[in-house]
């Protein structure tokens, strides 16, 4: 297994995290047992990162996670979230300081333990003062129910508020082939605090796996099937069939290297020393040991040249204007 620091929290993370999104439901049909056996699978690779949240199905991700990690919780690095909930149909966000210091105590009941390493805010809440939001993260810390705090999904201006109050440790984002905002928007930022970097959706939600085809459809109850992903359309009806020429295109690079579509996407993203852990969705054992495998090896100047010119071939921007403001 690979491990590298995690900006300056002292701890060393797979390269490769377990991410618990879609055990929450939203992704379709899956199997509990099969998810047990897969994080315990993971453990056992080295894999030591788990990240979940309080809005991933109601706790009912953290729930599974807690249930699958049972007696070898301290061989893992847990990350939660709060902060975005779905009273009545409509994602609202919250991070008041009451709501931080509730919701710290769901996620460690759902959990079943009595701290996380990291707590981060889910989104940035709009309405209430960072500062109040990020002084009761360090409540949080002292009262020992999280090691570590940071944010998900934050502009650089914000995190630079953020850090007035209390220090970010960790920052979480999406960043995929598909998705390269961050490169501009946000690394520069991390880079200079020394952030920790947490990656998701590295294989483009499942367009990146090379599994699709122009006729692959998603069920209702899946996320994808409104084709937009954090403001950018990658399964609408406009683009779908470009975007899934454009990875049958980036298959044959993979191949020339003996590997799958999956493990150059994932290496595609940790080749950014920036990044501290790539988060991948497993929900079976023989995903984690898929993903596990795509470590052991690099990618030269040339073949990142090779995949930047797959994408300019089919007319992909990678790092539109638009910022990830809507849930």
């Amino acid at each position: 297994m690979e491990y590298r620091a995690f900006g300056r929290t002292g701890l060393d993370v797979s390269a490769i995290g377990y991410g618990c999104w879609e055990i929450g439901g939203g992704y379709g049909h899956f199997d509990e047992n099969e998810v047990v056996a897969a994080v315990q699978r993971a453990l056992d690779l080295g894999i030591n990162l788990f990240d979940t949240a309080e809005g991933y199905g109601y706790g009912q991700s953290e729930r599974l996670l807690g249930k699958a990690l049972g007696a070898r919780r301290k061989e893992a690095i847990v990350v939660t979230k709060f902060g975005i909930y779905r009273p009545e149909g409509e994602w609202q966000r919250d991070s008041r300081r009451e709501m931080a210091l509730a919701a710290i105590d769901r996620s460690l009941k759902a959990l079943g333990t009595d701290y996380v390493d990291v707590y981060l805010i889910h989104w940035p809440d709009r309405e209430t003062p960072l500062e109040e939001s990020m002084g009761a993260l360090e409540e949080i810390v002292q009262a020992g129910k999280a090691r570590f705090v940071g944010v998900s999904n934050f502009t650089p201006d914000q995190i630079e508020t953020c850090m007035a109050t209390r220090r970010v440790d960790i920052a979480q984002y999406g960043f995929h082939m598909f998705d390269r905002r961050l490169e501009r928007e946000i690394f520069p930022t991390i880079a200079e605090h020394g952030i920790g970097l947490m990656t998701y959706g590295s294989l483009a939600h499942g367009l990146l796996a090379g599994a699709f085809t122009p006729e692959t459809t998603f069920d209702e109850d899946d996320w994808r099937s409104n084709g937009i992903a954090f403001n950018i359309p990658l399964f609408t009806e406009e683009v779908f069939a470009r975007n899934v020429a454009a990875v049958e295109d980036l298959k044959p690079i993979a191949a020339r290297h003996g590997k799958t579509m999956a493990h150059l996407a994932l290496r595609w993203v940790l080749s950014n020393p920036v990044v501290s852990v790539a988060l991948v969705g497993f929900r079976r054992p023989a995903e984690v040991e898929e993903g596990a495998a795509s470590l052991d090896w690099s990618l030269d100047e040339e073949t990142l040249e090779e995949i930047d010119a797959v994408f300019a071939k089919h007319g992909v921007d990678t790092a539109p204007s638009a910022w990830v403001e809507a849930l």
